[in-house]
């Protein structure tokens, strides 16, 4: 419903040379975007324009409709003083006016009073200064907004724009009296109790100030469409109450525009175009900025469009919510040409001001209370959650909980094991697809309003979850809020996917505006209500106080199972045959359980029982397994003439069994001595691996072997039935055993057979030490920074055996 402005330099397509268009080339649908309409080289010829330099108020540039205005040819006026051209009096007043201290836009008109041919023309001089860069003759910037191209640009010289409107009739009140002209609106607007009062009071107000036919208050939503939200109107016109616009009615230049010349009036859409002479000013070589002009020509394509309405006259006024447009006025005028004298505009223009004031004021108390109600939950939440003997889902689900933090139709939790959900029930297979897919998108908080239009896939109905919100959290935990499609109905000014219609020509067809407003309905599905900014915020705050307080959690339980898995790990016998050094060392992460363990244990025929093992995972919950698994080895071993493949492949039928759904390696080995084996002075070690680690036998002289079976073998809790064997061999007295498990020798950057090979080394150099020398050695020299993951580790010297 505006022009399509251009506030800055875009990027050359592959066909063109210059960001711009040529002079004189055609403008249409497809190119519009590249016509430097804040640059457009004329002025609407309502008013003249002129740039004179300063100081020496000398004029440089002045529109070709001087004559219409002031009685002089603009080729006679260029080059001569400001003085010359109006009259020493109207100079003075302009002169006095430019010196004086502050924005010239606030001591706007100049109420001044030119000689035509000796008859008296009242007339408004409207300014602005326009500044220019020191380094080069680059484009022109407003001087309380010296940032050109993002970057802060000293300035050399300014240039005075002075715009001359002709004051037809009696100007109705001075600018100082504005607040008078506008102070009953002022006071109903302090008295409104809701938005559409304050937007009825604001059209009512202006279209009574102003005179158009139609006053509307258009308010854009988060993507920049616009919605007709209130209207004043003349009786015999049809409402355009209601209707939304495309956001393409307005582009985004166009926004960019209004955040900065917050009115701007057309009072004759088929006026002709009055050229600036000379084409470029000469103080930058470039043509003149008219950003902040109140006379700035428009695009041709919005003429056609106002045409296409029906429209005669416009004047829209920039409603702001900070420094950014959240709304418009827009007045249409139908039974001709209309331009209200620039007072009346800027009253119109102060009541929109006074508007956006209000609506800011409003929705600031709104969003304070708002969050105020939020901060007070979360703190109520994180002090909650240190209760920790109560489930951190019960804590958040509870009243007050998630759904207070953030509105939405459900929301599901799992964390720390513990699922729970709060609001409408949403069916377990849709909670995981969610879930997952929140994860696969990455990013602390994740969103979408859309969910079957961006991941159809999932399948997922749109009444039960249209809109999501996730924070995926660590080890598959999460967060996740869900809203309902919300099916509405709206009304457009025109079908809002037709924006353009063919016009032929001569022989070329040229793209432009659509012609048709009739009210056009539009049925939205496959949208929830959108999730907003401040929720999102809000989300973010959330993720960090349950990051601390799992990481809180997860530092006690992680103590209590690493005071439970030492309690499990009991000292080793003592026989006077037998050296035994037993080792556990934590990861170097505190947070990090795992299920690591060694035992050893005499059985009732006198042979010492080795066993080292390490559950699956790295939580509470393989700590847990890692308990039962030691139970239940010791229990079937302890007075059992099998060896150790025959206890593993009973333990692999307990798992079954007793549907401890876990798995493991481990290694059992027996020491086993007959009276001739004494005295030849050697041992025998029967052992069975499932999925372990080799033991390492260094022989008396420093010699070290790999003991390997032949057939690698299942880990535990694979397969009830899985075969298992034992393997036999002898050592020497003097020779040390090694069981380990594989926090000793795995690293990111080696694997394990790398690590066992360096393990069987330093184990070489050790033949002559102590075996708690040798296990302490070995983990200092093997883990010198630390534990990457659990290490259990057994040596034993076999000694001979006295009596």
């Amino acid at each position: 419903m505006t022009d399509q402005v251009q506030t800055g330099r875009v990027q050359t397509d592959e066909t063109s040379t210059s960001p711009w268009l040529a002079p004189g080339e055609p403008v249409d649908l497809t190119n519009c975007e590249r016509e430097p309409i804040h640059v457009p080289g004329s002025v609407q010829p309502r008013g003249v324009l002129l740039a004179v330099s300063e100081p020496d108020m000398v004029v440089r540039q002045v529109s070709r409709n001087l004559v219409d205005v002031v009685g002089m040819a603009w080729d006679d006026a260029l080059g001569r003083p400001l003085a010359e051209v109006l009259g020493v009096p109207a100079a003075g007043a302009v002169a006095r006016s430019a010196s004086a201290f502050g924005d010239l836009r606030e001591r706007n008109p100049v109420e001044l009073i030119l000689d035509c041919d000796g008859t008296p023309c009242p007339v408004d001089a409207i300014l602005h200064r326009v500044s220019h860069r020191a380094d080069d003759r680059g484009p022109a910037a407003h001087p309380d907004d010296p940032s050109v191209g993002g970057r802060l640009t000293p300035i050399a010289a300014t240039t005075l724009v002075v715009e001359l409107e002709p004051a037809s009739g009696p100007r109705p009140f001075s600018f100082p009296n504005t607040y008078q002209a506008v102070r009953g609106t002022i006071v109903e607007l302090n008295r409104a109790t809701s938005l559409p009062q304050l937007y009825d009071i604001t059209t009512q107000a202006v279209r009574a100030l102003t005179g158009f036919d139609r006053v509307m208050l258009y308010r854009f939503d988060a993507e920049y469409n616009g919605e007709v939200v209130a209207e004043a109107r003349a009786p015999e016109l049809n409402s355009f109450l209601g209707l939304h616009y495309p956001a393409s009615d307005i582009p985004a230049q166009a926004r960019a525009l209004y955040e900065k010349n917050w009115i701007r009036l057309i009072d004759d859409v088929d006026y002709t175009p009055s050229p600036l002479e000379p084409v470029d000013l000469p103080a930058t070589g470039r043509p003149l900025d008219l950003t902040y002009s109140t006379l700035r020509s428009v695009s041709p394509i919005h003429c056609e469009y106002l045409r296409n309405m029906g429209v005669r006259a416009s004047m829209s006024i920039s409603l702001l919510q900070g420094d950014r447009l959240w709304g418009l006025i827009a007045c249409h005028h139908y039974t001709g040409t209309h331009a209200p004298p620039y007072a009346t505009r800027a009253a119109a223009e102060f009541l929109g001001s006074t508007l956006s004031l209000r609506l800011v004021d409003r929705a600031e108390d709104e969003e304070h209370r708002r969050a105020l109600q939020v901060r007070s939950t979360m703190a109520w939440l994180t002090a909650a959650a240190l209760d920790e003997e109560r489930p951190l889902a019960d804590t958040l689900l509870g009243r007050p909980g998630l759904l207070d933090v953030v509105p939405a139709d459900s929301v599901v939790v799992n964390l720390q094991g513990t699922s729970g959900a709060a609001g409408v029930p949403l069916p377990a297979e849709v909670v995981t697809a969610l879930a997952r897919w929140a994860t696969e998108q990455g990013g602390d908080v994740v969103t979408t309003d859309r969910l079957p239009l961006v991941a159809p896939q999932l399948a997922v109905p749109a009444e039960l979850a249209c809109g999501v919100m996730a924070i995926p959290l660590p080890e598959g935990q999460y967060v996740i809020w869900t809203r309902a499609e919300q099916v509405h109905s709206v009304d457009w000014g025109g079908d809002p996917h037709n924006k353009a219609i063919a016009e032929r020509e001569g022989d070329t067809v040229r793209l432009s505006p659509r012609k048709s407003f009739d009210r056009w309905r539009e049925v939205v599905r496959n949208r929830s209500e959108p999730w907003q900014p401040t929720q999102c915020a809000e989300a973010e705050d959330l993720r960090t106080n349950l990051l601390e307080a799992l990481y809180a959690r997860s530092r006690r339980v992680a103590r209590t199972a690493l005071t439970l898995q030492r309690s499990l790990l009991s000292e080793p016998p003592d026989p006077d045959h037998l050296d035994f050094a037993v080792r556990y060392e934590p990861a170097a992460r505190e947070s990090q359980v795992g299920g690591d363990w060694y035992d050893v244990f005499t059985q009732p025929d006198g042979s010492t029982m080795l066993v080292i093992g390490d559950v699956v995972g790295h939580d509470t919950e393989a700590a847990a397994s890692m308990g039962q698994l030691r139970g239940l080895l010791r229990g079937i071993a302890f007075d059992s003439a099998e060896g150790p493949a025959g206890v593993l492949s009973r333990l692999d039928r307990a798992i079954e069994g007793l549907q401890l759904r876990t798995m493991a390696s481990v290694l059992v080995a027996r020491l086993e001595q007959t009276p001739e084996e004494r005295e030849q002075g050697v041992t025998r070690v029967r052992w069975s691996n499932a999925g372990h680690l080799p033991p390492v036998v260094q022989d008396p002289d420093g010699g070290v072997a790999v003991l390997d079976g032949p057939h690698p073998e299942l880990l535990l809790g694979v397969h009830p039935d899985a075969p298992r064997r034992d393997h036999v061999t002898t050592v020497a007295r003097g020779s040390t055993v090694l069981l380990y498990t594989d926090g000793l020798v795995e690293r990111r950057d080696q694997v394990f057979d790398e690590g066992v090979a360096r393990l069987c080394a330093e184990l070489a150099n050790l033949a002559d030490r102590p075996v708690g020398e040798i296990a302490d050695v070995l983990l200092a020299r093997l883990l010198p920074d630390g534990a990457e993951d659990d290490v259990a580790l057994i040596a034993v010297r076999l000694n001979e055996q006295r009596g």
